[in-house]
């Protein structure tokens, strides 16, 4: 065998006929680097031991998925025979069935891994890459089967990557799973994040604290205690960090991230790097301020802070999310506005030098919103985000479901779970950020946690085997392309506001607030907020959230909608003559 070449024979062995396991099998061994010869359903014992001479492989697995004894009978057979023909030693041999069929494999001894089918396919896809690279690089077989046994039986935390990018790449060509996760109680979420790190669910844990914790954890005297535990769980000191952190030191041993608090945010994200040596941050461009109520930050203040916490989580080289596109569709803006927000945040957190940018792409927003519109609007934002990749920049795509879709009926929440998630598939995510389905009832405890991330994974398997590609629909492509042309006019029309000499119109906070100030950027939420306008009306026209005439309901081109904007600020005052409209 050449050395880098690593030959692999699979096969269903006697009578058995069900070859659906082992073929995916086979795929996956492809993809780890075996050169795999798939022999398919019922393969005799005269023709697997002409094809082992013929093919000479490395590795052989077997798949039988009839009656335990039966198939017990086979394998002692077949076993007996490739001892009398030479060719049971110097290879090693895999074997895959239902669970009672691989209990009797197991007794036999000879098999240097057992597959029964309950195993992760992640696990099982790094097992096989492992067990290529020790054979690829010429150890004997019996040494290659115990290196990559223990590296996918290692339960030490150097076996699982502690950064963002290193866990992505270890993980590829899975997403890796995410869920938030914080209870009322800090001690429940202790124990939660322990059970949840020993259940090896998720890759990343990302912590859920509440709001007088986000708010005024360095402003104790600040806090209302009839707010305690309101939205997570209730952190009021550096060691409750540790400890929760220290929790989740165990099983597979998951990354760990909060938000930023929605003030004091270099201190906020200080602490979080400190005691949950935090994976990435989320930092929002516009929110968590008066536009959302979640502090009294006015607007320009809170972009101008953002831009200082993208920069000190640049400068140490911490990942950035901005959570901020959807929290304008979660109010109802048009579909322009979401795709232009999510730009603008990844462009800031980009020209404040952040690297590793994480840009998460909330689908099922609004809810009504249909899957091809909803990806086609994730394709407007990609587009235009990874355009701004470089030798300085890159974006993770990470997927999830929106909040505010889930059906409270928890059955027709799961379906919908993993129906989103096979939609979001077709975006090619780097992390699908799982949301329970118990959500639109309660707060998800660790067992709803499992249990939705394998719905959730359950979806990504099937779609890993081999998605139609949904991204080529002819009306995808269409409103995606409708949608970049929006994007352009609007961003065009917002760099018009900046003041003379203002070199970087898009990363100005001034220039940004004032769009929102106008109405460039609206949502219908936000009528009678002191930032913003709250005047434009939206509705759901074809699956697309889209900008209408409040008098005719005709849809508006943005091209139109932001000359009516600037119109009216001009005849208002709001705006000077010398604000070149956009016609």
């Amino acid at each position: 065998m050449a050395r880098g070449r690593v030959r692999m024979l699979t096969a269903a062995v006697g009578e058995c006929v069900h070859v659906a396991g082992l073929y995916r099998f086979s795929r996956m061994a492809q993809d780890a680097g075996f050169d795999v010869h798939f022999m398919g359903p019922a393969v005799r014992t005269e023709r697997l031991v002409a094809a082992l001479r013929e093919h000479d492989p490395a590795v052989v697995g077997l798949s039988y998925r009839l009656t335990p004894g039966a198939g017990r009978r086979v394998l002692e057979s077949l076993r007996t025979r490739l001892v009398a023909e030479g060719l049971a030693s110097g290879r090693l041999f895999l074997f895959g069935g239902t669970p009672p069929v691989a209990a009797e494999a197991r007794t036999l001894g000879w098999f240097a891994r057992v597959f029964d089918g309950t195993e992760d396919d992640r696990e099982t896809a790094i097992y096989l890459r492992r067990l290529w690279q020790a054979l690829a690089s010429g150890q004997p077989a019996e040494v290659a089967a115990r290196a990559a046994e223990q590296a996918a039986g290692d339960e030490s935390e150097r076996h699982y990557p502690q950064t963002l990018p290193e866990r992505i790449d270890w993980q590829r060509p899975y997403p890796i799973i995410r869920h938030h996760f914080g209870l009322p109680s800090l001690e429940a979420t202790i124990e939660g994040v322990a059970r949840l790190a020993e259940a090896r669910a998720l890759d990343v844990i990302s912590l859920a604290t509440d709001q007088n914790c986000q708010e005024c954890f360095f402003r104790p005297e600040e806090m209302d205690p009839e707010q305690d535990g309101a939205g997570g769980v209730p952190v009021r000191t550096a060691e409750d960090l540790r400890r929760i952190y220290q929790a989740s030191r165990r099983g597979n041993y998951p990354l760990m991230r909060a938000y930023s608090g929605t003030r004091d945010l270099i201190p906020m994200a200080e602490l979080l790097a400190e005691t949950l040596h935090n994976a990435w941050a989320a930092v929002p461009l516009t929110w968590y301020s008066i536009l959302d109520g979640r502090s009294r930050r006015p607007l320009e203040r809170t972009i101008r802070e953002a831009q200082q916490a993208f920069a000190w989580h640049g400068a140490r080289g911490i990942p950035v999310e901005s959570n901020e596109s959807h929290h304008w569709s979660l109010r109802d803006a048009p579909d322009a506005v979401a795709v232009v927000m999510a730009f603008l945040a990844a462009y800031n957190a980009r020209q404040a030098g952040v690297r590793h940018y994480v840009a998460q792409y909330m689908f099922n927003t609004p809810p009504a919103t249909s899957p091809a519109m909803d990806l086609a609007k994730m394709l407007a934002k990609a587009t235009l985000i990874e355009g701004l990749h470089g030798p300085g920049f890159t974006s993770y795509r990470e997927t999830r479901l929106g909040l505010s879709s889930h059906p409270a009926d928890l059955l027709v929440a799961k379906g919908h779970l993993g129906s989103s998630v096979l939609l979001q598939m077709a975006l090619r995510p780097h992390i699908v950020h799982v949301v329970a389905f118990c959500e639109a009832d309660h707060a998800a405890t660790p067992d709803e946690i499992v249990e939705s991330v394998k719905i959730a994974r359950g979806a990504i398997r099937d779609a890993m085997s081999g998605l139609p590609d949904m991204a080529a629909d002819p009306a995808v492509q269409a409103r995606r392309d409708e949608l970049l042309d929006e994007a352009r006019v609007l961003l065009e029309a917002m760099a018009e506001l900046a003041p003379a000499g203002v070199d970087d119109p898009l990363a100005d906070a001034a220039t940004l607030a004032r769009a929102v100030h106008v109405g460039l950027i609206d949502a219908p939420h936000l009528r009678n907020n002191p930032e913003a306008r709250g005047e434009v009306t939206t509705r759901i026209i074809g699956g697309a959230c889209r900008a209408v005439d409040p008098a005719t309901e005709r849809v508006l081109p943005e091209r139109e909608r932001v000359r009516r904007v600037l119109d009216a600020a001009v005849r208002e005052g709001r705006l000077p003559r010398s604000v070149r409209l956009a016609r």
